[in-house]
């Protein structure tokens, strides 16, 4: 049972609509809403839902979704590391753009379509152009747009975890790190983050010889007891990304800057040829995986922990504030009245905008 304090009254119909309309819109209300308030009738439910559907067909959602998978996706980070250059040659401008575009893309498709937000873990499809396609190995993808495509057979791509903008904000544009994914994984999918590592422990530096593997360092990073238990749940998402490169593209191997020379399809290449890439890994309760894909496969056995952490990050994100233990209840309330991972995205916003949380100060 969602549990209310009882000074907490609702918000009045103007405060209702300016909360609305700075949550969906990133501006002031518009004529139609101001008019709802001033009759007093914007906060009956089926006129608040007719609102927002308006609201989120309207070209001024762009900025919700943009400001919202930015923060949620930490996509506004792009720009942050820049690729190295010889490793990663083939990262450009355009697909810069494509990465964050791809992103917002998708959010939108999911809203529009009301699809499920176990999507976001895995989908059959991907929002694609011309230039994302190539960087994904998609054959038959033209033009600037994007649009759905499905997923070949065999192709690893599908949901968030696997676009390439956000494998690029949880890399250093050099090498990976399955500790920075693996905490990423935690908080932004699973909503279940990792204390703060102990005092004392040194942090991994990478070996960008590409002598050792990060796994292997791992292993010796874990060997220390106070790291163990926080790395059994941080490590295997992360490993199961180590299929990616820093640029998310998809690897056997990492690529390193020395070694023999490298020839592909008759050119020599800025990289060298490093060691394998393993990506399997095993969760704390016992479940193996061989890859990202089968991950994945095992994230969608629980889909609601992913339900209420996105729950939880669109209303920290409506109401402009931290979400805290006693939002749990809420939480737990929309997404079983929404269907947990089953919900529709756009039955999931209609749930939280209907919810005492968004509508009490």
């Amino acid at each position: 049972e969602e549990t209310v304090e009882p000074d907490r009254p609702f918000v009045n119909d103007f405060e209702l609509a300016s909360r609305l309309s700075y949550f969906l819109w990133s501006s002031m209300p518009d004529e139609d809403l101001f008019a709802l308030a001033s009759a007093g009738k914007l906060a009956q439910p089926d006129v608040l839902r007719q609102q927002v559907r308006r609201m989120l067909s309207d070209p001024k959602a762009d900025q919700f979704i943009s400001r919202f998978v930015g923060q949620w996706l930490r996509l506004h980070e792009i720009d942050e590391t820049t690729p190295d250059s010889k490793l990663y040659p083939e990262y450009d401008d355009l697909l810069r753009a494509g990465m964050v575009a791809e992103a917002e893309a998708f959010f939108r498709y999911l809203l529009d379509e009301n699809l499920a937000v176990s999507h976001f873990i895995d989908s059959d499809f991907v929002m694609l152009n011309r230039r994302l396609a190539e960087h994904y190995g998609i054959e038959g993808v033209e033009g600037l747009e994007l649009k759905p495509h499905p997923v070949p057979e065999g192709n690893p791509r599908g949901g968030v975890l696997t676009m390439a903008g956000i494998l690029k904000v949880t890399a250093n544009g050099t090498v990976t790190s399955p500790v920075l994914r693996g905490v990423w994984v935690l908080e932004n999918i699973l909503a279940d983050p990792p204390p703060p590592p102990p005092p004392n422990v040194p942090g991994l530096e990478p070996d960008i010889r590409g002598a050792t593997t990060i796994r292997q360092q791992l292993a010796q990073h874990r060997a220390n007891a106070n790291c163990r238990q926080c790395h059994q749940k941080i490590d295997p998402p992360g490993f199961a990304l180590e299929a990616f490169d820093p640029i998310g593209l998809h690897r056997q191997w990492y690529r390193t800057s020395e070694g023999p020379k490298l020839k592909v399809d008759g050119r020599y290449m800025s990289y060298r040829q490093g060691p394998p890439v393993d990506s399997s890994g095993v969760l704390p309760g016992g479940a193996e995986f061989q890859n990202v894909v089968e991950f994945k496969r095992l994230l969608l056995q629980r889909k609601e922990p992913f339900a209420a952490a996105l729950t939880g990050k669109l209303i920290a994100y409506g109401l402009g504030r931290e979400i805290g233990f006693s939002d749990q209840p809420t939480i737990e309330k929309i997404v079983a009245q929404t269907g947990g991972g089953d919900a529709g995205l756009g039955d999931l916003i209609h749930a939280i905008v209907q919810s005492e949380a968004f509508r009490r100060y």
